[in-house]
């Protein structure tokens, strides 16, 4: 019985364990069913997606070695665009971190190189399994045709302009913020240059330093090895022109040079040409000493890498742009203008301006790319010399031109005379003597001839013996007998007083000048006896000693002679107080000769004879003059009296003269 017990305790055991485990498989089964749902619901997804491409066994292990092939480069060619638009983040600021900048700009440049080197190798391999697929009927129709859809996009970015933008336009974006650093760095280190005060005599200009720091000239190369690279030169030197020659025309703006661009016709007002002559010569040789001198050093620096045709050709663009023309322009206008004698001096200045940078011209545009700085240069040169001998050459036969003019009315000095006689000194002098024998050498070598300076100085002396003959010829065109002999003391005064010392007086002699001084003396005392002299006689005593005639016969006389010298003196004062002594020293000398002359011997016969007629109710009209007053009128004459200005003007190539040729005969300023 305990047997039967003990089986019944087991079977008991057995089934509960049974049940328990029962009980957790039944848990488990619960549990498993929605995994084998989602694994049945994969299946029939695989089964739709593997069934394009349901083959035997042997075609699919004979396409996996294909598809291996070209998986492999594909996917690096995959991973190598994930690694391009790593780089995105770092190519936003170039200014930050120039070298980091670049380094990264170089890892993209490498980076494309190898999309470009292996994006159509893969392409083509993909095409060779695409085409495998097809000829083994791997895979049906339609999957093949999806694939081969896809490789034709591929094929055609490969093939078009999208093959150079592979990165999606992030070199691009990358280059053109390197350009735009290249700018800003050349914009922020160019500052305007101030013209400098001029150099000590024996002291030659300083030349400015580069306004670049090294610094900057470094990066500034940096940068365009890499836009070389990708084919940006032209981009930079643009760039660099147009921000450099801007500075230069900003240095230049505060010179004020708006009488660059004067029309020609202003051009005919010798007054203006003068000062605006001085300032182009000086901000002429600022332009080229300092600005272009500089930009030519930093074209030098930046571009030194590449090539001297590269820099050069940059020089060329900025000298042109920041106005180097424009000067050589203003020059061609002087020299094209009329040909006014005075205009000589100023060719001759525009002359010595270019010849002092002559070398600096050599230097900064003596290449290729300054080719029409050159042409305009020596063009300008061309025309400064054949004008400014035309006006010397033609000189003497313009003075004698002049002979048939009227002479001055008021017998005062023609102002052809104070002209030639300055003018000749000034040409002489050392400031215009070498420049101009420099301009007739060139000229006569230009001829196949030999300049000798003999023939120099027989030009000048021709042109003062032409004003000799002028001065003769002129003095008997007056029909006054008297002013003619005024008007050739007053001339040769001047001849003798002006050039005796000068140059030109040393070169004509001792003897020349003494003659001139005799001369003068010599019509003045001609000018007194046929004027002023002739008045004393009219104070006759004849017949006045003692009154020998009885009183009122002697009162008579008196009123009769006063009367006749009264008149004359006013008529001849009337006439003579128009005319004209401008040499301080000659009026007053001749005043004092004509006053020493009619005053004692007015005062002593008034003395003697006045209180004849000064009890006469009509004592007025005889007794007009006192001494004093007489020497009080006298001394006021021959002052000379506000004029205008002109100067005499030189034939054209018509060989007819030019218009205000009138003005030459107007007197000449003072002479203190």
């Amino acid at each position: 019985m305990d047997k039967g017990i003990e089986n019944l305790i087991s079977a008991r055991n057995s089934l509960k364990a049974s049940a328990e485990k029962s009980k957790a498989l039944a848990f488990s089964l619960e549990k498993t069913g929605p995994k084998l749902d989602n694994i049945n619901r994969r299946l029939q997804s695989l089964e739709v997606a593997i069934r394009p491409i349901q083959a035997p066994k042997d075609s699919l292990s004979a396409v996996g070695g294909h598809i291996n092939r070209a998986v492999v480069p594909a996917a690096a060619v995959l991973k190598v665009f994930d690694a391009i638009h790593g780089l995105e983040k770092s190519l936003f600021d170039p200014q930050s971190d120039l070298r980091g900048y670049l380094g990264v700009l170089k890892q993209l440049g490498e980076a494309l190189r190898f999309l470009e080197e292996n994006c159509g190798m893969a392409i083509q391999w993909l095409a060779d399994i695409v085409e495998h697929l097809e000829d083994h009927k791997v895979a049906d129709e339609r999957f093949i045709l999806g694939l081969k859809k896809a490789l034709k996009c591929l094929q055609e970015l490969e093939a078009g302009e999208e093959k150079g933008h592979l990165d999606g336009g992030l070199l691009e974006v990358a280059l053109d913020r390197l350009e735009n650093e290249f700018r800003r760095l050349l914009m922020e280190s160019s500052v305007p240059l101030p013209m400098s005060l001029p150099a000590l005599p024996g002291q030659q200009a300083c030349i400015a330093p580069s306004p670049l720091p090294v610094i900057v000239i470094k990066k500034l190369q940096a940068i365009l090895g890499r836009l070389i690279v990708s084919n940006r030169l032209d981009k930079c030197i643009s760039i660099y022109v147009e921000v450099r020659s801007s500075n230069v025309r900003d240095s230049l703006q505060a010179l004020n040079l708006d009488y660059l661009e004067i029309s020609d016709s202003e051009f005919n007002d010798v007054a203006n040409i003068e000062v605006y002559i001085s300032q182009w010569g000086k901000h002429l040789e600022f332009t080229v000493k300092h600005l272009l001198e500089a930009e030519y050093k930093i074209c030098n620096d930046v571009f030194e890498r590449i090539g001297m045709d590269v820099w050069k050709d940059c020089f060329a663009k900025i000298a042109s742009q920041a106005g180097i023309l424009e000067f050589l322009q203003f020059g061609k206008t002087v020299a094209e203008s009329k040909k006014d004698p005075i205009k000589l001096l100023k060719l001759l200045d525009i002359f010595a301006s270019l010849n002092k940078l002559r070398l600096d011209f050599n230097r900064l545009f003596g290449g290729a790319a300054c080719a029409k700085i050159q042409s305009q240069t020596r063009d300008l040169i061309k025309r400064v010399i054949e004008g400014a001998c035309e006006i010397f050459w033609e000189l003497s036969v313009q003075v004698e031109l002049q002979r048939h003019a009227p002479p001055p009315p008021d017998g005062s000095i023609p102002r052809v005379v104070t002209f030639i006689t300055d003018y000749c000194n000034k040409l002489l002098g050392d400031d215009y003597k070498p420049i101009l024998t420099q301009v007739l050498v060139i000229e006569r070598s230009w001829k196949h001839e030999k300049f000798q300076e003999r023939i120099l100085i027989d030009e000048l002396l021709n042109l003062v013996k032409t004003i000799g003959m002028n001065l003769e010829t002129w003095s008997k065109a007056y029909e006054d007998t008297v002013l003619p002999y005024f008007f050739l003391m007053n001339n040769h005064w001047h001849l003798y007083k002006h050039l005796k010392g000068t140059k030109l007086g040393i070169i004509l002699g001792d003897s020349w000048s003494r003659d001139h001084e005799q001369r003068t003396e010599y019509y003045s005392t001609l000018y007194l006896r046929e004027s002023w002299g002739k008045l004393p006689v009219l104070l006759s005593r004849e017949g006045l000693i003692l009154f020998s005639g009885g009183r009122a016969t002697a009162r008579d006389l008196v009123k009769k002679r006063l009367k006749s010298f009264n008149a004359a003196f006013d008529d001849m004062y009337r006439q003579q107080s128009n005319w004209l002594i401008l040499d301080k020293d000659l009026r007053e000398k001749t005043r004092l000769v004509i006053i020493q002359t009619i005053v004692p011997v007015y005062r002593s016969y008034m003395q003697n004879y006045g209180p004849l007629v000064e009890q006469d109710a009509s004592a007025g009209k005889y007794a007009k003059y006192t001494a004093q007053s007489l020497e009080t009128m006298l001394d006021s004459l021959f002052s000379p009296k506000p004029v205008r200005h002109g100067s005499f003007k030189v034939r054209q190539s018509t060989g007819k003269l030019n218009d205000g040729i009138s003005d030459q005969y107007q007197t000449s300023p003072a002479v203190k």
